[in-house]
């Protein structure tokens, strides 16, 4: 009854925040000790746990990945909780910045903007932990060479998102190569297409097509590839676009029993509408007719190893 009751104070506290002109590192710290609490809270039912959507917290990652990241090392008892994340931006909202600013562990962050290390040192204590920070535009060419030059530790966390060809840089990683996987995947391709767009060197979301709809891979080529790389899927969030994998050594049976895996549908079905209209309004397509915006787009086809350029339309 305490621990409802001080959700319920945290709750409006941070509505207070938001409607008050605080400084925005302030803001931060603040929400990193209410993070903390809320983290606290939710793991009175780690034990019992039946989908990663009743765990979720936002503190710092675009969605409740914060929590979900939490509830998995957790369970997996990791120690170290060392990370490596693609796509990061100025790392003020990312999946490993709540890990560092908490635990101060090994960590890479890679991404490709002006001025990165400047942009990103704002929101981080350097001194505390070794963030390493790499400004490239990463690719399949490049992505081992990458992390042999700046990651010299084991990876406990690796997360991907990039809105791009991320399936073709999964492919290049080592098998096993951390503990808990955590990719992006575009729910607009549904349950049952096995597709990825084009390796495409610079690939742009919105040059590729103008509804910013057709980018990355679908879920059910995220799963097979990852199971080809030695990890099983255990869930989405609930905006239904990441996805978490865990390293088959640590079996399901053994530190997740309570979590039932959905048919894919349930992670498909997204209410996100970031569509735009040919001159970049948002124009907030939903349901089948997101697909049916970008039925003309060429994909990769990977069902049963193809590998062949294609129309989505040729596809249903």
């Amino acid at each position: 009854m305490i621990k409802k009751f001080c959700f319920v104070i945290i709750k409006f506290f941070i509505l207070f925040l938001k409607k008050t002109k605080i400084d925005i590192y302030a803001f931060d710290k603040i929400m990193l000790c209410i993070g903390k609490v809320q983290i606290s809270i939710n793991r009175d039912i780690y034990d019992c746990v039946e989908d990663l959507n009743e765990i979720e917290v936002k503190i710092f990652s675009q969605n409740g990945e914060d929590g979900i990241i939490d509830y998995l090392i957790h369970r997996l008892r990791l120690d170290k909780k060392n990370f490596v994340e693609i796509g990061v931006g100025n790392y003020r909202e990312s999946n490993t910045r709540y890990l560092y600013s908490r635990y101060h562990p090994k960590g890479l962050i890679v991404d490709y903007l002006d001025d990165m290390e400047k942009n990103v040192k704002p929101f981080v204590n350097f001194w505390k932990g070794d963030l390493r920070i790499c400004n490239k535009k990463i690719n399949s060419d490049n992505v081992l060479d990458l992390l042999d030059k700046n990651c010299d530790y084991e990876i406990d966390l690796f997360s991907i998102d990039i809105d791009s060809i991320d399936y073709w840089i999964i492919e290049k990683l080592k098998n096993n190569i951390s503990k808990i996987f955590v990719a992006e995947y575009n729910p607009v391709f549904g349950a049952e297409l096995e597709v990825s767009l084009p390796n495409i060197s610079g690939f742009e979301r919105t040059k590729y097509h103008y509804s910013n709809l057709c980018y990355g891979m679908s879920l059910k080529s995220l799963i097979n590839l990852m199971n080809k790389k030695g990890y099983y899927f255990i869930g989405a969030n609930l905006q239904k676009n990441n996805a978490f994998f865990v390293l088959k050594k640590f079996k399901k049976e053994d530190f997740f029993q309570s979590i039932k895996i959905k048919n894919l549908d349930n992670y498909t079905n997204s209410n996100i509408r970031d569509s735009r209209d040919k001159n970049n309004n948002l124009n907030y397509l939903s349901g089948d007719k997101k697909f049916k915006e970008i039925e003309e787009c060429e994909v990769i086809n990977l069902k049963d190893n193809k590998r062949e350029l294609v129309r989505l339309k040729d596809l249903v």
